[in-house]
């Protein structure tokens, strides 16, 4: 995979299709573009008339890990900007879902002139869904850098699956300070305690007003504790010039998921598997608008 170095990482990205304006697709969590359900919603935008980047974001896939900025998402959102400004791309539409969509949402903010389009779903909010980000991806390494220095990160899956993917960053991880690794997890994991006029983790709702940009919201399901209903209404207030349609795929797929990923089998749902189902919405949007 060809790759970009952005901030003294190497960031790596593919570029599916030939013609037609950018998509850029990013997947939640610290998953790269490899996950499972991500690459056939690509093909289905590319096969409706459409190019689409698949990107790894720092910490995820084989990209070069990387530490730095406000939030997690403010790191990323920096680096698409760089990115794209590499590789002389832009203006162009924003499409993701749950960490994806939310650095979608904080790059149109951040970076508004290279955003043409937005679309979002699986949007994550509330006291659950929140807490939970940060219980799932700060405290864990937090923990082990406090008992066991630098080191410990090591000893986690996550960093190890990052080392087996791109063996430069078990240098990178080593070479981190650890007081400063450990003042910068503190920043972040304030993201993640939800507070008043922050509807989405460490983004203040008035930012909300940069956005310009026509765009999709793909609501929460009825019972998704990860990304609520109500928070994709919240974020349809907050985007003026937004539009809140029902997802396409069941209203429980989510739970499903995780029923599935929490016992191990993989006969219902993987997490991102109903994700194609978006396709013809996210066309049509783009056609319309």
């Amino acid at each position: 995979m060809p790759s970009v170095v952005i901030n003294d990482g190497h960031v790596v990205y593919e570029i599916l299709g030939d013609t037609g304006e950018l998509i850029v697709l990013t997947p939640g969590g610290r998953y790269g573009m490899d996950i499972p359900g991500l690459r056939p919603l690509a093909e289905a935008l590319v096969a409706g008339g459409h190019r689409v980047l698949l990107w790894d974001r720092p910490n995820c896939g084989a990209s070069d890990v990387q530490f730095f900025g406000r939030t997690e998402s403010h790191m990323r959102a920096d680096t698409l900007r760089g990115l794209l400004t590499a590789l002389e791309l832009g203006p162009c539409v924003l499409a993701g879902g749950s960490g994806g969509a939310r650095d979608s949402m904080l790059t149109a903010i951040l970076y508004p002139e290279l955003v043409s389009r937005l679309v979002l779903w699986n949007i994550v909010g509330g006291i659950y869904g929140t807490l939970n980000l940060g219980a799932h991806y700060i405290l864990p390494s937090l923990q082990a850098v406090r008992g066991r220095g630098i080191e410990g990160l090591l000893r986690l899956r996550e960093w190890r699956e990052r080392v087996e993917a791109n063996p430069r960053n078990r240098d990178r991880l080593l070479s981190l300070d650890r007081e400063e690794f450990l003042r910068l997890s503190l920043l972040w994991l304030q993201a993640y305690v939800p507070k008043p006029g922050q509807t989405i983790p460490g983004v203040e709702d008035d930012l909300f007003d940069r956005i310009q940009a026509p765009t999709l919201i793909i609501r929460g399901g009825a019972k998704d504790l990860d990304h609520p209903k109500r928070t994709s209404l919240e974020v349809h207030c907050l985007i003026e010039n937004s539009v809140l349609i029902d997802p396409p795929w069941p209203e429980d797929a989510w739970e499903r998921a995780m029923e599935d990923f929490v016992t191990g089998r993989a006969d219902h749902y993987n997490m991102f598997d109903t994700w194609v189902l978006a396709a013809p919405e996210i066309l049509k949007f783009l056609a319309e608008q």
